[in-house]
């Protein structure tokens, strides 16, 4: 069906319909906007009593639209954001947007850039948006931020997120979408005394391999750094030489675990039992999966690089039909519930499960310390289980083999599976059928026991705005003293050197 869409339509029919499909694809993104705003205004009330919940209205009103569009609450409250910008603020804007006129890009761009325009002057911000947008045509990012930024400047020059100052950019990122599955990505900014200190460290453990240790500078430098990440004082050589002083594997105080079947941790010994071995006789058959937190794929040959670093294997516990009696699971079936879930199990969220509570589906002692009764929940979304749970709130029911079903409150019905099944299908992780239970009387009292915000939601966003206007007009005013011309240099009574 995909093939035969467009099958005989010429350059210039085709162009057209691509052209039409923008415009229809954007006026689709209006209308989810409008009813994500539409929501947001039914759901969330700036006196309401929760807004000094932990979690609150926004948050939960960032739960129902995670749910709806399968995203993580905080791609959802981004959504928010945005959606209702559009609608309170900038209202000319999007009616252009549901026209389909204008880009989901070109949105995102005018609906952040201008969060600090001030309610005074945003209704002339938004028609001079608007009357010049349409005009802009395709822009590179940065020609766009300077376009929208121009006419901020024009009404309110203190709205324009200026660069800051380079401390306030310091990040380290691990990671790209790009990367390679054998190796990660790094890269940030660091105060200049911490770089020093982390140049030293590196040089120190690399200075202790001797120099019959096989791998590059490079090498030696990027293993020294994954030391440092696991809290090493040293760097084992690998000279091979078991005289060697610094030679075998090192204890680390952090932990990581992986998360394999028993094909890649076969794999992963034959490669470390027969080093040299050519590549296709290494891998004649299949290799298996290994998986670190949050779903990343360990290739098998860096697999066999933990493991002939000392990594230990430990078959994953499987539990029985018994549940445990004490409402704490034990490490054994707490990493069994984690191993099973892999994730936080509401719709769309992508928390790893080792950032995640395990938590009683129907409550203790109500519900039984058991592995089909414990999921992994995020915190976020345990607390919106716990205070905005029971008959007319959220509710989750589990079934033997790990599936998840959310019903909310208004009705609708989500159901998750665990993410192992994505990764490895061939696990049977169904656990015992339990009895009926019954679910906990109302406790009204554990409302008093909800994370307290120590102001509303509106209350700190308006006080990040002021922070950040004053910031901006701080900057400007050097800017500008910056390019005033300076008077010459007082030289005194003495004559010119000539």
């Amino acid at each position: 069906m995909f093939d035969d869409l467009y099958e005989g339509r010429d350059e210039s029919a085709l162009l057209a319909a691509i052209e039409q499909a923008a415009r229809e694809e954007a006026q689709a993104g209006a209308r989810k906007l409008a009813a994500i705003a539409e929501l947001v205004d039914l759901t969330v009330e700036e006196d309401d009593e929760r807004g000094l919940w932990a979690f609150d209205p926004w948050r939960n009103a960032a739960c129902h639209v995670g749910a709806a569009l399968t995203m993580s609450q905080h791609r959802a409250s981004a959504q928010m954001c945005i959606a209702t910008a559009l609608r309170y603020r900038l209202p000319k804007v999007a009616a252009l947007y549901v026209r389909g006129r204008l880009s989901a890009r070109l949105i995102s761009e005018i609906t952040w850039r201008t969060r600090l325009v001030t309610d005074q002057v945003i209704a002339v911000v938004d028609a001079a948006l608007a009357a010049k947008t349409e005009t802009w045509g395709p822009l590179s990012d940065e020609k766009l931020v300077k376009e929208i930024n121009a006419e901020i400047e024009r009404y309110d020059p203190d709205a324009v997120r200026r660069t800051k100052e380079v401390l306030k950019k310091r990040d380290i990122h691990i990671g790209a979408h790009d990367d390679p599955t054998d190796v990660t990505s790094m890269w940030g900014l660091l105060l200049p005394p911490d770089a020093a200190a982390y140049r030293t460290r590196i040089a120190r453990l690399v200075k202790g391999l001797c120099d019959s240790d096989p791998r590059s500078m490079g090498e030696r430098r990027s293993d020294a750094m994954g030391a440092i990440g696991r809290g090493e004082d040293h760097l084992p050589c690998r000279c091979g030489s078991p005289k060697c002083a610094t030679r075998g594997p090192v204890k680390s105080n952090v932990v990581i675990h992986v998360i394999a079947d028993q094909a890649a941790v076969d794999s992963a010994q034959q490669l470390v039992a027969s080093e040299g071995k050519s590549e296709s006789d290494s891998h004649a058959k299949d290799s298996g999966v290994a998986l670190l937190p949050g779903a990343q794929v360990l290739p098998v040959a860096v697999l066999a690089e933990t493991i002939r670093g000392g990594a230990t294997i430990k078959p994953l516990w499987q539990p029985g039909p018994d549940p445990e009696p004490h409402y704490q699971p034990s490490a054994k079936l707490a990493a069994f519930v984690r191993a099973r879930d892999m994730f936080c199990r509401f719709p769309g969220c992508d928390v790893p499960a080792d950032r995640c509570d395990v938590d009683h589906v129907v409550p203790y002692p109500y519900g039984p310390t058991h592995a089909s009764n414990l999921h992994c929940k995020c915190r976020t979304h345990h607390l919106m289980k716990t205070f905005w749970g029971g008959p007319d709130g959220w509710r989750d029911r589990q079934l033997p083999d790990g599936t998840v079903i959310w019903t909310t409150p208004s009705g609708q019905a989500y159901t998750t599976t665990p993410g192992s099944r994505l990764f490895f299908p061939a696990w049977n992780t169904t656990t015992a059928e339990l009895p009926p239970m019954t679910q906990p009387p109302p406790d009204f009292d554990k409302i008093d026991q909800m994370p307290k915000r120590q102001r509303t939601r509106a209350a700190d966003r308006a006080a990040r705005i002021k922070a950040e206007r004053e910031d901006n007009a701080a900057q400007r005013a050097l800017e500008l003293q910056a390019q005033r011309p300076q008077p010459p240099p007082d030289c005194g009574d003495d004559p010119p050197p000539f």
